[in-house]
């Protein structure tokens, strides 16, 4: 599979409350903004006030919408959602938004960013056994079983039984509602459209409709958006962690999270990396697209020229390709391919955000390297990813985390980089607002407390036993 090597992408979620508009288009547009944090299905939800319709499929957003369907979908409400799976496995069933009727007889349509720590315990004292295999339709089950109370009821019900991380946007009939967990951990923000709102993981996809942005939801609130306009009630109190991996790798550069500019920040990450980590070069490369900020801070730093050396193919998508080596190979060509003329003889800086389990960096290393490079310095502008994510990124297990048990210069000859250099925590942090943050998968120091035999992510087995 393409970029196995690299943090899997959290899920993108969106929904519009805006009577007299083409809302299943406004939707349709918001999730192309996020497409970049899921590609294996899309979804949405749309309702007139007395039905909810739900269309979803495998695919990415513009392979699941045509026109045809989008006219079909018809209402002055809707959600979507775009996937990644981190909790349920790549099938149609677990596609969002989840659709439930309760046995008042009403809809109700849910789509989820993150992933739920106690899904176990909640199913077994559910004595649920859905079809689907995803927390996000557990959490469904449990709002639709609250049939004596409005949905708005049910969900402060609900919220306070959940555990972990939890960006969600709902809807009945007639009503819009956006929840984000006490921890904040994924974005959720709100917008405002001339006729109505806009709620969507980030701000990118609120530009995109022509929404200005109005503020963010705060970590353990429900916003409700109906005929009467906006309100917001409180289920928790507020215990900010917001996932600092949103600002290195997550979100797009021109998004806003917590009051900061994501390309500012890259840049400042950037810049501090230059000065923990110097290195001798010609020329600053980044490894497109999520480093290119936070390269031209480095080049800006440092006062080595920027230039590009690797040229993206952005049409690959997420491609399935055979688990040889060979193919594996390949699929980096398939999405990355160096700029020889502008490599060849040069001492490169190759800033880059991550390495995960170190096999896509090596290959970019070995094919700078075939293209004529004299020296690679790899420098990337966060601390070696050691622990797992429970909280809705899929990154791996802990045996298979490549800095997990190597030293920098174990990984640096690993990859077969001259040198390698990683920002450091604080540096990082700093330059991403300096507290409020989740640095789990740097420390493991995990907010939110988890059992990882029953999330399947294992903490200690097999370290030392690297390939």
């Amino acid at each position: 599979m393409l970029d196995a090597d690299r943090p899997r992408e959290a899920c993108g979620v969106f929904g519009v409350w805006a009577p007299g508009e083409q809302v299943a288009n406004l939707v349709f547009y918001g999730l192309y903004a996020l497409q970049h944090r899921g590609q294996e299905s899309a979804g949405m939800a749309v309702a007139d006030g007395s039905s909810v319709l739900v269309y979803k499929d495998m695919g990415l957003v513009s392979q699941v919408f045509d026109e045809p369907t989008l006219a079909t979908l018809q209402g002055h409400l809707a959600i979507g959602h775009t996937r990644y799976s981190t909790t349920g496995g790549s099938r149609w069933e677990n596609a969002q938004p989840a659709f439930k009727t309760n046995t008042a007889g009403g809809g109700i349509a849910l789509a989820h960013n993150g992933n739920l720590t106690n899904t176990a315990a909640l199913a077994e004292a559910l004595g649920w056994h859905g079809e689907a295999t995803s927390d996000t339709d557990l959490v469904a089950e449990l709002l639709a079983r609250e049939a004596d109370l409005s949905l708005e009821e049910a969900i402060a019900r609900t919220m306070p039984r959940l555990e972990g991380a939890w960006s969600l946007v709902l809807m009945d009939e007639r009503t819009l509602y956006g929840v984000r967990d006490p921890h904040g951990v994924r974005p959720l923000c709100i917008g405002r459209l001339p006729g109505g709102w806009v709620i969507a993981s980030e701000t990118a996809a609120l530009d995109i409709v022509g929404a200005s942005f109005v503020r963010e939801v705060e970590p353990g609130e429900v916003v409700v958006v109906d005929e009467r306009g906006l309100r917001s009630r409180r289920f928790a109190t507020a215990t900010p962690h917001l996932c600092v991996f949103e600002h290195v790798y997550l979100a797009r550069a021109d998004s806003r999270l917590a009051g900061h500019s994501v390309h500012q920040v890259r840049r400042a990450l950037g810049a501090a990396l230059a000065a923990e980590a110097p290195a001798e070069a010609d020329l600053v490369i980044p490894v497109p697209d999520t480093a290119m900020s936070a390269a031209g801070g480095y080049a800006e730093a440092s006062g080595i020229p920027y230039g590009e050396g690797l040229m993206k193919n952005r049409y690959v998508g997420r491609t399935f390709i055979q688990p040889t080596q060979t193919m594996r190979q390949l699929g980096i060509r398939l999405k990355l391919n160096p700029l020889r003329e502008a490599i060849a003889g040069r001492r490169l800086v190759v800033v880059d955000d991550s390495i995960v389990r170190g096999n896509t960096t090596k290959s970019i290393v070995g094919m700078l390297r075939e293209a004529g490079a004299s020296q690679v310095h790899v420098r990337i502008t966060s601390p070696p990813v050691r622990w797992p994510c429970f909280y809705g990124i899929d990154m791996p297990t802990r045996s298979e985390l490549i800095a997990s048990d190597l030293l920098t210069d174990e990984v640096a000859a690993y990859i077969g980089a001259d040198s390698l250099g990683y920002l450091s925590l604080e540096a990082m942090a700093a330059a991403a607002g300096g507290s409020g943050l989740c640095t789990a998968c740097f420390t493991g120091d995990y907010p939110i407390p988890v059992d990882t035999h029953l999330q399947g992510k294992a903490l200690l087995e097999g370290l030392g036993n690297r390939p």
